[in-house]
């Protein structure tokens, strides 16, 4: 299964928000190793938020590797296996924002990078699930608290 997004998308619990939800259209990548939506409507009560302008972004773009690169073979001696190459994937979430009144808008950005050793795909498929599920789920519980973070500064 590839990464497609079903929209909407249920926003996380935050403050100030209630039953937040998110209308996607799939949107031109930056880049061909890449997929794209833009918000195109919000559900719940989210006041003063805006949907994806062309001066206000509000995207959700994922990239894959240009190329996937494999696990090299193992020195036939040793067995070791030295230089694995890694491969990295992202999700990049853009959001247009005023600084204050008198600014043209700039855009907040939320990177999540995700580096794979190659080989652990096939050798531990198990693993990379875990550490997936233990990333998504701790922003998951957390989301009220980092976007008080963001706002606040107290950690």
């Amino acid at each position: 299964m590839s990464f497609s997004l079903t929209s909407p998308v249920t926003g996380a619990t935050v403050p100030g928000f209630t039953a937040p939800t998110y209308t996607l259209t799939v949107d031109t990548p930056p880049s061909v190793n890449a997929k794209q939506w833009a918000v195109t409507a919000l559900g719940g009560t989210q006041a003063n938020v805006e949907i994806n302008t062309v001066s206000k972004p509000y995207t959700i773009t994922v990239f894959r590797p240009a190329q996937v690169r494999a696990l090299p073979s193992a020195n036939p001696s040793t067995g070791v296996v030295k230089n694995i190459p890694v491969n990295t994937y992202k999700v990049i979430t853009r959001k247009g924002a005023n600084p204050n009144a008198f600014n043209t808008p700039l855009v907040a950005r939320i990177t999540t990078v995700i580096d794979i050793p190659a080989g652990t795909d096939t050798q531990e498929p198990e693993d990379l699930k875990a550490l997936i599920s233990l990333h998504i789920g701790a922003l998951n519980q957390q989301s009220s608290g980092l976007a008080d973070t963001i706002v606040s500064g107290i950690l």
